[in-house]
């Protein structure tokens, strides 16, 4: 910067007078010459501060924490991004999970039902394949299938036929009370207790008549070689006995109605004449 001098002159003119005429008398002249610097631009140096290192420094610092400032929030802004949709990702993932596991239990529901239709239907083609002429018209009346016939009663696989007859004269011995269930249907018998719940069954279904001394006939008897057997050949698994079992001669069963519900099983001789009771498969197989 070019600082440019001015020269100042002062002069200073004194006049003295005298009587007569004016005279103008130069005494003194003073000649002063100052210099002066611009104010402004002398405080405009005043106050601008110097470059130092420490300036480049701080310049620097301010630079690098604004770059850092910026990737941060570029960070930021991308982990959040990718937060979301890895979120997003998982919710579907789970999404589709459970859809999966619902299908996945309706499929098995629906094979244990068609299995247990299958089961049903095996169940019902065999008992009818048993018939020479499968009576249709009282198993299916009005085209509707029925486990049991009318009159019987379902418990289980099985339909009983309990007989309510009321005169002496149609009461029947035992051999002749189950060729009697025998023709009412191909897979008829007189009935075969295999559990304790079929014995309960039964006494829930029968009623006293007559005397203490009757009672319905089951498909319980002695064999030849003296063990006791049911009609279908099956050995004796389960007993029932009002007593002990019995070491008398009669050789068939008797159901008293009015004893203890797991001990009414009587011994009687096979003439003697009493109800009985038929068991058939059912022709539908309940669940």
């Amino acid at each position: 910067m070019t600082i440019m001098e001015e020269e100042l002159n002062y002069v200073m003119v004194t006049f003295k007078e005298k009587p007569n005429n004016l005279e103008i008398i130069y005494d003194e002249v003073k000649n002063e010459q100052a210099w002066d610097t611009d104010p402004v631009i002398q405080e405009n140096k005043e106050k601008a501060p110097p470059y130092t290192l420490l300036h480049v420094v701080a310049a620097g610092l301010g630079v690098i924490c604004v770059i850092l400032a910026s990737v941060i929030i570029a960070l930021t802004i991308h982990w959040k991004t990718f937060m979301s949709e890895h979120s997003r990702e998982n919710m579907i993932l789970t999404a589709q999970n459970l859809l999966l596991t619902e299908e996945k239990t309706d499929l098995e529901r629906q094979t244990e039902e068609l299995t247990r239709e299958r089961d049903r239907l095996n169940w019902t083609i065999s008992v009818v394949l048993e018939y020479d002429n499968f009576p249709v018209n009282e198993y299916c009346p009005q085209k509707v299938c029925g486990p049991c016939l009318d009159g019987w009663v379902p418990f289980q696989s099985n339909c009983y036929l309990f007989t309510k007859d009321i005169y002496y004269s149609w009461w029947k011995p035992w051999q002749e009370s189950r060729n009697i269930c025998r023709k009412k249907m191909a897979t008829a018998d007189l009935v075969v207790i295999e559990s304790q719940e079929e014995q309960e069954f039964i006494n829930n279904h029968t009623e006293k008549y007559d005397d203490e001394r009757h009672g319905y006939w089951i498909g319980l008897r002695k064999s030849e070689m003296g063990m006791w057997m049911w009609v279908d050949g099956s050995n004796l698994t389960v007993m029932y006995w009002k007593t002990e079992e019995p070491s008398s001669r009669a050789p068939c069963a008797l159901s008293l109605p009015h004893a203890e519900p797991l001990a009414t099983w009587q011994t009687a001789g096979c003439n003697m004449k009493n109800r009985y009771i038929c068991e058939t498969r059912a022709l539908i197989k309940p669940d």
